[in-house]
């Protein structure tokens, strides 16, 4: 057991260790931000074609993650394998586009045909890099520079600090493209459509149940027709309109339960409809949607526009669609 507890008490010592070391690089890398920053954001953001990363080993899987971030960003972009471009794949490269080029040491020599490829035609490069004076740092028209600060791994060889870095680098200039651009999160919604981002930034006016499918009927509506539309539209609710169109209130299953013991012969929908009831947006996001939801205790929410019903939601349209 005490073994047990000095092996977990070294644990967490390295663990710390890594984090301030991983720390303390992200911090040097504050203090070299420059105007090299700026001139490296206006050079993406007037690239008539794509952003191309590069990099090779860990350098090329951050360069991965930055062109799939750019990407699904607004900035269209994509990573190419150094061997690969040796090997064909230059020719996707086009005067339009610009490169970003990664290797922390700045030598990796597999990045060598597309540092000449770049300088024979003219297509921009930015280096990403912690020596300016490398082989890449010279070739690239900006150097955006990394740490120098010591690998958290202990024999100081595997990249740690310095991809951390780098990938903080990254999204420093995702986000830099992200406020230039003033993406919004309707374009972040059609880049996403899968999954739980694309579920929760799915609007109203995608689920929403229209025309024939809508439960709506006059406000002189008896209790049967009420009950029958209910039923036949299988949505625990019903919406009421006035004789120009207007929404005016609506009745549900809950309400209906509450009435058993109300003699409902002869009522009409106006003398039990719940008037004015909260409302919905066809361009409500359904995140917010589910709020209101959740906030009010309710399970169906009418849309609305210029006072005219034109859909409704029911909390299982939006379980189902992953929205949570």
């Amino acid at each position: 057991m005490q073994m047990l507890n000095k092996l977990q008490n070294s644990d967490i010592l390295n663990a710390i260790k890594t984090i301030d070391c991983e720390i303390e690089a992200i911090q040097e890398l504050k203090n070299l931000l420059d105007e090299n920053l700026t001139k490296a954001l206006d050079l993406i953001e007037n690239t008539k074609g794509r952003i191309i990363l590069s990099g090779m080993g860990k350098s090329g899987h951050i360069g991965k993650k930055i062109a799939a971030s750019l990407a699904s960003t607004g900035t269209p972009s994509f990573f190419m394998h150094p061997a690969e471009a040796s090997h064909g794949d230059l020719g996707m490269v086009t005067s339009d586009d610009l490169i970003i080029a990664i290797s922390n040491s700045g030598e990796s020599r597999e990045l060598i045909d597309i540092l000449n490829y770049s300088k024979r035609f003219g297509i921009k490069l930015i280096a990403i890099t912690k020596n300016p004076d490398s082989s890449l740092g010279k070739a690239g028209d900006i150097v955006l520079k990394l740490p120098s600060s010591k690998e958290a791994c202990p024999l100081g060889l595997a990249p740690t600090s310095s991809t951390t870095a780098t990938l903080v680098l990254g999204d420093i200039i995702t986000v830099g493209m992200i406020e230039r651009r003033g993406f919004s999160k309707a374009q972040f919604n059609q880049r996403h459509p899968g999954g739980k981002l694309g579920s929760i930034l799915q609007k109203v006016k995608d689920m929403m149940h229209t025309g024939d499918n809508m439960p709506i009927l006059p406000l002189n509506s008896t209790i049967n027709e009420i009950i029958m539309e209910m039923t036949t539209k299988r949505l625990g609710c019903v919406g009421f309109i006035d004789n120009t169109g207007d929404f005016c209130g609506m009745f549900t299953d809950g309400d209906l339960r509450r009435c058993l013991n109300a003699d409902l012969k002869n009522a009409k929908a106006q003398d039990i409809m719940t008037k004015n009831p909260i409302t919905a947006e066809k361009e409500m996001f359904a995140s917010e949607a589910i709020k209101i939801l959740n906030d009010k205790k309710i399970t169906n929410l009418f849309v609305i526009e210029n006072n005219k019903p034109i859909g409704v939601i029911h909390i299982h349209d939006l379980l189902k669609n992953g929205v949570v």
